[in-house]
This record gives C-alpha cells, sequence and structure tokens, in this order.
C-alpha cells in the first residue's frame, strides 16, 4: 500500500472542520471573546493531548488511579485525534524509529506536509499497532473508547452547540479543534526542522521556546527526545513547561504520582549518545493512594 494513499473517510472530515471554521466564523462576524472561548478550550484539549496521549499513555512518565487514567483518555479524545491506544502506539513506532524510513512522521525522510498532518490522513496508518501498546490493551474501558475515539469529540460538539448556540460551536469546537490540531501537529513537523539542539540525539528534534508556549510544554522536543522518560520536557527552571506544572499541582491532591524526572546524569548530557530508552511499563495503581516505586536513578539505569 502507498503511504500517500489518503483514506477519505478521515480526510472528508478534517478538511470539512477547517472549511466550517472559516465560514462560521464569516457568518458571526470577529470576535475576541470568541477567540478567547476558543483558546480557552485550545488549552484544557491541549492538556489531554500532552498530558494524556504524550507524557502518559505513549511514554508512561507518571502513574495514576485507574478511573483518573480513563478520564485521562476521554479529555485527550476530545481533540478529535483518534484513539489513546492509537495515539500511543504510533507515538511508541516514532521514537523507536525517529527520523528514518520507518518513522509514521519524518520531516527529514517525507517532508513538511506528510508530518505535519499527511500521515494522519493516510490509509497506512489507520490501524492501531497493538504490539506497541500490550501495557495499555489489558484495559477493556481503553479498547472501547479507542474503538468509539470520535465520541467525546462529538459529545463535546452538541453539548458546545447546546450550551451556547452557534456561537458556542464555531468558537469553543470547530476554531480550537483547528487551532489544536496545527498546534499538535506543529511538535511532528516544525520541532524537527527549527530550534536549537542542546543534546546531540540521532534524529533533527529541536527545542524551542515558541512551540513551547503553544504546546504547553512541548517545544522543548531535543530534551523529550534525549531522554522521554521524563514527565518534564522543559529540563530547567527557565524552560516553560506548562503541561508538567499542571501535573505538579495535581500531584498535590493525589490525583497522579510518581512523576520521573531527568536525573543528573541526563541534564548533564551524560547519556550514550542515540541511546534509547524503553517505555516503562507500568500499569496505574487500583486507587489514588501513591505506592513504593524505584528511584528515578534506578530508573535511568
Amino acid at each position: 500500500m502507498n503511504k500517500r494513499d489518503y483514506g477519505w473517510l478521515v480526510s472528508a472530515p478534517f478538511f470539512g472542520v477547517h472549511v466550517a471554521a472559516v465560514v462560521g466564523v464569516a457568518m458571526l462576524g470577529w470576535s475576541w471573546k470568541g477567540l478567547g472561548l476558543a483558546l480557552a478550550f485550545y488549552y484544557i484539549r491541549m492538556f489531554g493531548v500532552t498530558g494524556g496521549y504524550h507524557r502518559y499513555f505513549s511514554h508512561r512518565t507518571y502513574r495514576t488511579s485507574r478511573w483518573f487514567q480513563f478520564c485521562l483518555a476521554f479529555l485527550a479524545q476530545m481533540s478529535l485525534q483518534k484513539g489513546a491506544l492509537w495515539w500511543a502506539a504510533h507515538h511508541r513506532d516514532h521514537h523507536k524509529h525517529s527520523d528514518t524510513k520507518l518513522d509514521p512522521h519524518s520531516f527529514r525522510e517525507d517532508g513538511f506536509w506528510w508530518s505535519h498532518v499527511g500521515w494522519i490522513l493516510s490509509t497506512e496508518t489507520e490501524d492501531t499497532l497493538e504490539k506497541n501498546i500490550p501495557d495499555l490493551m489489558r484495559y477493556p474501558e481503553l479498547r472501547w473508547l479507542n474503538k468509539y475515539h470520535l465520541v467525546p469529540g462529538v459529545m463535546m460538539g452538541f453539548a458546545s452547540f447546546f450550551i451556547a448556540g452557534w456561537y458556542g460551536l464555531v468558537w469553543a469546537f470547530l476554531v480550537s479543534t483547528v487551532l489544536l490540531w496545527h498546534g499538535t501537529f506543529a511538535i511532528n513537523s516544525l520541532a524537527h526542522w527549527w530550534g536549537r539542539r542542546r543534546y546531540a540525539t540521532t534524529d533533527d528534534s529541536k527545542n524551542s521556546l515558541a512551540l513551547a508556549l503553544v504546546t504547553m510544554g512541548e517545544g522543548w522536543h531535543n530534551n523529550h527526545h534525549y531522554y522521554q522518560r521524563s514527565v518534564r520536557q522543559g529540563f530547567f527552571w527557565w524552560e516553560i513547561d506548562l503541561t508538567f506544572y499542571v501535573l505538579k499541582a495535581m500531584s498535590w491532591v493525589g490525583l497522579v504520582w510518581d512523576l520521573q524526572l531527568p536525573p543528573q546524569k541526563v541534564l548533564e548530557g551524560k547519556l550514550e549518545e542515540g541511546r534509547r530508552i524503553p517505555v516503562r511499563p507500568v500499569a496505574p495503581a487500583p486507587s489514588p493512594v501513591p505506592a513504593s516505586v524505584a528511584t528515578i536513578e534506578a530508573a535511568a539505569e
């Protein structure tokens, strides 16, 4: 199968949301209040992407309870970026084969369009790679949510309309969703092309303050590719990482725990060049009470 074969069942709704957002704004007129509403729902759902899809389901950089794990998946899927299992499975492939021909979205190998959005619309990537996520496949509620991945996003769309009419549908849902898509996708494309490199990774990952602000900390992408196990991608205090701040606050009230931080040897760049850190196969605890775990230093060995 040619990876350039796009699936129109995915592509048509994707472009349709873009058109509907533009038409909706044109009909309702520009509104700063509307933009504020769009940005509010942008960042709420961006946390679902960064704190849920990415730092939890893909990399298991912290622990949580089973019920909150489901909440994270539901919030993440309100972004309409497919199921949490699908997202995590393909992202693990990305780290395993970063910027090679086997990378599902390499800027180096396939250019901007493919790495930004083409790979998501392709028929080649439509299946969930279950072999990559045995730690997540054990949960029937996650498998159900992955199968019906549109449910959270569609529910948000209807809720936006019923609560605030066309104004809510256009700004809180359509405009917010378009911005959210491209904010997320910029990490796969722009963060492998534009920015600075602190660590000599085998891929083209870069660090960018601008992208970090747009994506709640995901812009410290070179840091992340150097050491994927850290819940904090802004390794140093001056590297703003809003996702980490939210997760840290959640840890104070017991919603999450065991937040993995980069060991000193990582901060000093002393990992073996090109080393790939495997995902921690950690299952969520049965209750929100933190359990004893191995130290961060031991996990880095």
